[in-house]
This record gives structure tokens, sequence and C-alpha cells, in this order.
């Protein structure tokens, strides 16, 4: 992974990493992080509250040179820790039939949105809507384009 990496920080192009282990030292320099809450608290240990949460998110990115962290809050929605400061989306109100997934549809809403040239801010809205699309669906689903900007309407 720490080739894979390099080679494309050198190359110019962003690194978004969903995490795996508990030694998140390999991820270093990436653009954003994106570990569900259960991942981070491996690596950070246990908060007391949001305020706590935040100054481990900081210290974590600070150590690792990230980007970005984004916290995947499962029914609380998603934390975007940056340079800035914090961002919280809530998670949209639906009924959840399978959650299978839904991790990987943020990582690659995430992806694709940037690549597009959303702002973070943006990108992290977008993929919590359409992660709210794929968990209302049985198994291990997809968001497509036109179920998110119907999504998107039904605003």
């Amino acid at each position: 992974i720490r080739d894979m990496m390099d080679i494309a920080r050198a190359a110019g192009k962003r690194v978004l990493v969903d995490p795996k282990g508990d030694d998140y030292s390999r991820y270093a320099g990436a653009t954003l992080l994106k570990p569900n809450r259960n991942e981070l608290r491996e690596v950070v240990g246990r908060w007391t509250d949001d305020d706590d949460l935040a100054r481990r998110a900081r210290t974590l990115r600070d150590e690792l040179d990230l980007g970005a962290l984004l916290l995947t809050r499962s029914d609380a929605g998603m934390s975007l820790y940056d340079a800035r400061g914090v961002i919280h989306e809530p998670a949209l109100a639906r009924e959840v039939y399978d959650v299978s997934g839904a991790g990987d549809t943020v990582i690659a809403a995430m992806a694709v949105m940037l690549a597009a040239g959303s702002s973070m801010t943006d990108a992290m809205r977008l993929s919590n809507r359409a992660a709210g699309i794929v968990v209302a669906k049985l198994g291990t689903a997809v968001c497509s384009l036109d179920e998110l900007a119907a999504d998107l309407r039904h605003t």
C-alpha cells in the first residue's frame, strides 16, 4: 500500500483509504482516511464525547499528515475532520434493510465526487445520500447516478 500511495502522490493524485487493521501508520499522507466508529476506536481509543473525539481525530490527522478524516458513524451520520475543523452530516432517516457495503459506497462516492471537482464537504454530503440509498436495499447493493439524482430532487 505504501508503494502505491507514493506512486499516486508523486503523480499528483489524491489517495483515499478505507483503512483496515489497527496500524494506520501505513496510510500516512493520505488525502482522506475513512474509518467507521469501531475501526477508529481500535486506533485512538474510546472517546468520551464529541469534543474528545474531535481532539483524537485532529491528533491522528496531524500524526499521519492526513488531508482529512471521514468518520462514518452509522445511524449518527458522518463527521468530516479537516484543517478547518469538523463538519457533521446527520444520517438520513430511512428504513435500513442491510448495511453491507455502505462503507464501500461512501469511499467510492467520495472518489467519484472529488474526481468530478466537488469539494470535500459536498462529496461527503452526496456520499451520505448514496449510502442511505444502498442501506435501504437488501444485500450488497449499488447506488446509481439516477437514484442519487432522484433522491436529491425529493429534498
